[in-house]
C-alpha cells in the first residue's frame, strides 16, 4: 500500500501540519503516494498522459479536501477513494465523447509482451472489475479497505474478486486454445 517509507505516526504527524495550513508539507504526500496512484490511475484510464494529468487533479483535490480527511480509514484508502472517483468520472466523460467502441488490435501472438497481455486482460473486464482487481492485487487491499473505497459490502467485493479471478482464468485458457489451432492450423 501507499506509505512503505513512513510509519503511520510520521503520517498523521505530517497531515496534520498540512491540515494546520503548512502546504509546502504536502509534497511528503506525494511522494509517498504518487507511483501508486499513477499506476491505477494507468490500468484504469490505459493512457500515460491521461494517468499523469489525473494523478496530479488528484492530489490537488487531496489538499483542497484534507480537511474533510477523518482518521476513521487510512489516508491511502481516502487517496484512493478520491482516485476512484476521478478516474470513473473521466471515463464517464471519455465514453460520451466516444460513443463508437474501439477497435482493439491485436498483435501477433509472438510479438505480444507482458504489458499487452494485462492489458488483453483488462480490456474485458467492466470499470469496476478492473479497479477491483487492481485494488486487491496490485496495491494489495483488503476488502474491507476496498468496500470503503468503491461503497461496497467487504462481502461482495470478495465475491466480485472471486468472479473476476474465474473469469480472468477462463479467458486465459480461451486465448490458449486460439494459440494452439494458430500454430497448428486445426
Amino acid at each position: 500500500m501507499g506509505s512503505s517509507s513512513v510509519d503511520n505516526t510520521e503520517l498523521i504527524f505530517i497531515l496534520e501540519k498540512v491540515k494546520s495550513g503548512d502546504v509546502q508539507s504536502y509534497t511528503h504526500v506525494i511522494r509517498l503516494f504518487q507511483k501508486q496512484i499513477f499506476l491505477y490511475c494507468y490500468y484504469l484510464l490505459k493512457n500515460r498522459e491521461e494517468a499523469e494529468d489525473a494523478t496530479q487533479e488528484i492530489f490537488i483535490k487531496g489538499l483542497e479536501n484534507i480537511n474533510r480527511f477523518s482518521y476513521n480509514a487510512s489516508f491511502s484508502a481516502w487517496l484512493y477513494k478520491i482516485a476512484h472517483n476521478h478516474c470513473t468520472d473521466l471515463i464517464k466523460i471519455r465514453s460520451k465523447h466516444n460513443n463508437v467502441i474501439k477497435q482493439y488490435q491485436r498483435q501477433e501472438p509472438n510479438q505480444t509482451d507482458y504489458t499487452d497481455i494485462i492489458h488483453d486482460l483488462l480490456e474485458n473486464l467492466t470499470l469496476e472489475e478492473r479497479q477491483i482487481l487492481l485494488l486487491r492485487s496490485l496495491e494489495e487491499y483488503s476488502y474491507s479497505e476496498i468496500s470503503l473505497i468503491m461503497d461496497l459490502k467487504p462481502t461482495t467485493v470478495r465475491k466480485k474478486y472471486e468472479r473476476i479471478r474465474k473469469k480472468l482464468m477462463q479467458q486465459k485458457e480461451l486465448e490458449g486454445a486460439k494459440l494452439y489451432e494458430q500454430s497448428f492450423g486445426r
